[in-house]
């Protein structure tokens, strides 16, 4: 399996949990690992924070790795299902930043993660040094008139599936299914809808440096127009991987992001 390949590899790193961030009174699932600049990994949609486990083993050496489960996923506490919102998991990461007691952050996120970072530097725009999104928006004008309803669980395992490429191992995608059909039908609900709120597609503009990494097949919109939001933007794409591209192609996709964290500007 992929996880216990990973964690064979690197099994001298420990991460630690940590147990006192909360966010409206919901306990949040965090684990740092490392010392240095603090990177904080935000997953995606029903995902949980292992989606990052090749990154957290990989950065931790040089950087301190921070990642946590969204509310609602993995084994952070859970909202009811109309009270999901961007603003809620942003807060959820801003509690987590403050309880690791780092000032400033880059922030990857992929799929619904892209969205969560940037409602994050919307909201808190002191504290953020760079963000990452991976295969998902930072400009949510491009989500305009998108929305896959409430799906059931048999079209939420279409939906996933989708995500995959001829290249995705069947590890991989085991893997992943079994985390995102995993997930509670009210969680997967409402972070979908949270995410195609209509109220997130503004033209807020973000200073901080920014870099989208879009998988081989990706289904998402990028374009020069969004340099009208994000004014230090770059962009790139990892061909022949699926939409977990950070999981298909490991070391090509930490060779780039290792590349944005060298080269971006000071903030």
């Amino acid at each position: 399996m992929f996880k216990m390949a990973v964690a064979l590899a690197f099994s001298t790193f420990i991460a630690t949990p940590l147990a006192a961030a909360s966010v409206d009174d919901l306990p949040i699932k965090s684990s740092v690992m490392g010392t240095g600049e603090t990177i904080i990994f935000v997953h995606g949609w029903t995902c949980d924070e292992t989606a990052w486990d090749a990154q957290v083993a990989h950065f931790s050496k040089d950087y301190r790795v921070v990642t946590l489960d969204l509310p609602g996923h993995g084994i952070s506490g859970s909202p009811a299902k109309e009270d999901f919102s961007m603003d809620l998991f942003a807060a959820a990461v801003e509690a987590v930043r403050a309880e690791v007691g780092a000032d400033k952050v880059v922030l990857v996120g992929h799929s619904m993660g892209g969205a969560v970072i940037r409602q994050y530097a919307v909201n808190y725009p002191e504290h953020v040094a760079g963000l990452v999104a991976v295969d998902g928006p930072l400009d949510m004008r491009t989500m305009a008139g998108v929305n896959f309803g409430e799906l059931t669980l048999e079209e939420r395992r279409g939906f996933v599936e989708s995500m995959f490429v001829e290249g995705t191992t069947q590890e991989i995608r085991e893997e992943i299914l079994d985390v995102m059909l995993g997930t509670p039908e009210d969680t997967a609900h409402g972070a979908m809808n949270a995410m195609f709120d209509p109220a997130l597609q503004t033209d807020d503009v973000i200073s901080a440096p920014a870099f989208s990494i879009a998988a081989g097949t990706s289904n998402f919109t990028f374009g020069d127009s969004q340099r009208e939001v994000l004014t230090d933007w770059d962009f790139t794409s990892v061909p022949g991987t699926g939409h977990f591209l950070m999981m298909e192609k490991p070391a090509e996709f930490n060779a780039l992001l290792e590349g944005f964290l060298e080269q971006r500007a000071a903030y």
